[in-house]
């Protein structure tokens, strides 16, 4: 499990970046936690960079945009989904388990 954040310090609506192997976002949507592969798979951009409406993340340079429960793009111009990670609360601290499945 990696650290994240103290759960206070990631308010609804915003996302962390985390560095891991493969770069990770950690959302807040709506009070529920999400994370998933921070890349977007159209082209290299920060998705913890983009815009969160409910569990859905828009990436900031092309407008793609990714389902945060599944990794799934919604639309154009990605096709390739991104993978999820596990996140789990303790102690009032985040943390994610990095996924070590290949994405679909």
């Amino acid at each position: 499990m990696i650290p994240v954040c103290a759960v206070d310090d990631l308010p609804v609506g915003e996302a962390v970046r985390v560095e891991a192997e493969v770069p990770i976002a950690v959302f807040n949507a709506d009070g529920v936690l999400y994370a998933i592969d921070d890349t977007c798979t159209h082209q290299d951009a920060s998705l913890a960079d983009g815009w969160l409406e409910g569990c859905v993340v828009e990436c900031p340079l092309h407008a793609s945009c990714f389902d945060l429960r599944t990794g799934q793009p919604t639309g154009p111009p990605a096709k390739k989904p991104v993978r999820t990670h596990e996140v789990e609360v303790r102690e009032g601290v985040v943390y994610v388990r990095p996924s070590m499945s290949a994405v679909a």
